[in-house]
């Protein structure tokens, strides 16, 4: 076994940082041993009202674990991924061990690892070439299939149906508290949080979303007198429901149980995110519906707002007549696709070193802000 080099073992990890991950939380530590890395995960179940479960952080970890496989093969590296006998839902601890292989082949997705990226502004609503979309298809790997939602009524339906979830995601207040945090104001580009200019918002919609986020009872007095969330769901959920190729839902064969389907569900989520960036695709996930339908599924109260737990129920009662219920129990991911311009403002990451754990380390359930 050929032991890769400091200076590769530096590019692998450099690269593997782009991983999406929710509200850039980036819930890993990495940790070198010779020729292994031990990963340690979080989640951030204790304060996103989007993670109760956990569930969000494990596909964010799974698509880790692509994106360090394909930075490898730069390399000449192979890598295989265990679970460690300590990995617990809350703190998977994970182990990569790197070999070098013979003649082995770059991934031609390694090429855009870095420019891969959430256009959160409408696009093009233009249909998806056949080329592309049987790509995307192949992209799904073995176990999965792409359930697409196309063509200007199903569409229109799908917005509809994100108008109403984004009635839920703006109004609660367990979500406030979220976006709170995770919103970096006045730049373009963020390492640990979502950057206000990449919000997909007009600047006077930024303005008043800040002075409104300052406390919850400013949001609760704009959503009660002032209709406060109507034009954020206009410019965040509406315009870019409409202006896409087309939504879609990632679904396995088999419905998701724990932790090692979640990393796999990952792991495809990575490859078909990286397949659109390849192929020139613009793209932005939308997996609230599933987190608030999947909380109604197994009767968990993610909110105190009485209202809000009623409209989730019935978000989930339109998501299963667009999509059937053996669909809606086995989508992993959800997002639309479409043709446009890449952002002009994005997440970054944290520098490498910060996220450098020392030897031995326990990662915390929670990374620092």
């Amino acid at each position: 076994m050929a032991i890769p080099s400091a200076e590769a073992l530096t590019r692998i990890l450099t690269a593997a940082r782009w991983a999406p991950s929710g509200d850039n939380t980036q819930p890993w530590r990495f940790e070198p041993r010779g020729a292994e890395v031990i990963i340690h995960g979080a989640d951030t179940r204790d304060w996103c009202v989007y993670d109760l479960e956990g569930r969000a952080s494990q596909l964010a970890l799974g698509a880790l674990l692509e994106t360090i496989a394909i930075a490898a093969s730069r390399e000449g590296q192979t890598v295989a991924f265990d679970l460690l006998p300590a990995a617990t839902d809350r703190h998977p601890s994970i182990r990569a061990r790197f070999a070098a292989a013979e003649a082995t082949p770059v991934d031609p997705l390694a090429a855009v690892i870095e420019e891969r990226s959430t256009q959160r502004r409408p696009l093009s609503r233009a249909a998806l070439r056949p080329a592309d979309r049987t790509a995307l298809d192949a992209a799904a790997g073995p176990g999965y299939r792409v359930v697409w939602i196309e063509g200007a009524w199903s569409k229109a339906r799908m917005a509809r149906l994100l108008f109403l979830n984004a009635q839920i995601r703006l109004s609660i207040p367990e979500a406030y508290e979220v976006h709170k945090r995770i919103i970096h104001w006045g730049v373009g580009f963020s390492e640990d949080r979502i950057p206000d200019r990449a919000l997909g918002l007009n600047p006077v919609a930024v303005a008043l979303m800040k002075w409104a986020m300052v406390s919850w009872g400013r949001v609760s007095f704009l959503n009660r007198w002032l209709a406060g969330t109507l034009l954020p769901r206009i410019e965040m959920d509406l315009r870019p429901a409409l202006g896409c190729a087309a939504h879609f839902f990632l679904v396995a064969d088999v419905a998701p149980a724990g932790l090692a389907d979640y990393l796999a569900a990952g792991r495809a989520m990575q490859r078909f995110w990286l397949t659109a960036t390849a192929r020139g695709l613009q793209f932005q996930p939308e997996m609230t519906p599933l987190i608030f339908a999947n909380y109604v599924r197994h009767g968990i109260a993610f909110t105190r707002d009485a209202a809000a737990q009623v409209q989730a129920a019935q978000l989930k009662a339109r998501l299963t007549a667009e999509l059937g219920d053996e669909v809606l129990r086995h989508a992993v991911f959800a997002g639309r696709v479409g043709y446009g311009v890449p952002p002009r403002w994005r997440s970054i990451r944290l520098p490498l070193e910060s996220l450098m754990a020392p030897r031995g380390a326990q990662q915390e359930s929670e990374p620092p802000a």
